[in-house]
């Protein structure tokens, strides 16, 4: 996924009403930048950190600027969780994922049940189908990457719907998208939200299918890269 125009670089003074932030420009210009994370974003949002913002065409938005990228740990970080959704679709349409890549038809937004949205509904023409979720990564500990980083009532619902999926007969895949290029290796932050984690272990027990990939980033663009290899049962 390119950005078109280029990003702009800037200095972070400041995260506040968690949507927010101050950005300093190199023109010593202070903006305020919509953050669209609601996650603690640890270590990605101290004052002082370098971080790479975008700036609309449009008119008629309240914020003409979106923070996209933190640098953090010798990599850039993206941070925006609204574009989460549109790097996955491209890597499916792309057909990158070999384990989703015989999917014809993409949907998202897709209602299950009665009071659950799930990111995308696959589908081929055998009229097979596969309900899918999509958690974007953030979280930088030791040698390995986590989620979440904040307790998620929300991401243990979208569980729960999955594990509702597959005992309908669906196919039912958990997603984890992680928008930097270190870690070895993606693990659940169990300390963080231990009810999500066993939620979780139950979800795989039930038959939901777990993936985890990085992505590698750079000022002009974010793009699907490769699988990342996954400790998911440690507790």
């Amino acid at each position: 996924m390119k950005f078109s125009p280029p990003l702009i670089s800037g200095t972070l003074i400041r995260r506040y009403k968690r949507f927010l932030a101050d950005i300093e420009l190199k023109s010593g210009e202070v903006v305020v930048a919509h953050c669209a994370n609601t996650g603690a974003m640890t270590g990605l949002a101290d004052p002082g950190t370098p971080v790479l913002i975008s700036k609309a065409d449009n008119p008629k938005r309240k914020l003409a600027y979106s923070w996209q990228m933190s640098f953090a740990e010798s990599t850039w970080v993206g941070i925006n969780t609204s574009i989460t959704n549109r790097l996955v679709r491209e890597g499916l349409e792309r057909k990158k994922i070999p384990q989703l890549a015989h999917y014809s038809t993409i949907r998202q937004e897709v209602s299950f049940g009665d009071h659950s949205r799930l990111d995308f509904l696959l589908s081929d023409g055998d009229d097979s189908r596969c309900f899918m979720e999509v958690k974007s990564v953030t979280l930088h500990r030791g040698d390995h990457l986590a989620f979440p980083d904040a307790k998620t009532e929300r991401g243990t619902r979208h569980l729960l719907a999955l594990m509702d999926a597959v005992a309908q007969g669906f196919r039912a895949v958990l997603f984890f998208l992680a928008q930097r290029s270190d870690g070895t290796h993606f693990r659940p932050a169990a300390d963080i939200d231990p009810a999500y984690t066993t939620t979780l272990h139950q979800a795989m027990a039930s038959g939901v299918e777990v993936m985890a990939w990085r992505c590698r980033l750079e000022k002009e663009q974010i793009n699907l890269t490769e699988p990342l290899p996954m400790e998911l049962m440690n507790r």
